[in-house]
């Protein structure tokens, strides 16, 4: 029957039999940083117009959507979209009664509904156009040139 003494027994490992880590595995991996994209027009990226249409009634903006298309597309325009944005909803709440009854309350929403589109390296005459575009009351139209 063993003895408590000989359960007990440690090995003892030499600093010689220690597996050592190597300079690379303990070396942090350095990469270069990435490289920003500019937002200069003029520094390697075409130059692009991007339009943000903003609309109560969802039909009327895709229908005003479908003209800007279309007249993009008549004079031969890189078209990026339509790109459905965020629906923006604004809630009211109000009491039914001016005087009584706290709990009775009705709400109320606002919904705008918005897109975006970019047109890739227009030239005048597409921008000309669309300047001179009717569209329905109620659209909202934001245009930037990137």
């Amino acid at each position: 029957m063993p003895t408590h003494k000989d359960t007990a027994k440690k090995e003892t490992i030499s600093s010689a039999d220690k597996p050592t880590l190597s300079a690379k595995a303990t070396e942090v991996k350095k990469t270069a940083p990435r490289a920003r994209k500019s937002k200069v027009a003029g520094a390697g990226e075409s130059p692009h117009l991007r339009i943000r249409i903003r609309a109560y009634e969802h039909k009327i903006l895709d229908a005003s959507l479908k003209q800007i298309m279309d007249t993009a597309a008549r004079y031969d325009a890189e078209v990026h979209g339509p790109v459905p944005l965020p629906t923006e909803i604004k809630k009211y709440t109000v009491n039914r009664s001016s005087f009584i009854d706290k709990n009775s309350r009705e709400q109320f929403e606002m919904r705008v509904h918005k897109r975006l589109i970019d047109i890739i390296n227009p030239n005048p005459k597409v921008i000309e156009a669309l300047t001179n575009l009717s569209l329905p009351s109620g659209v909202n139209i934001d245009v930037k040139m990137m």
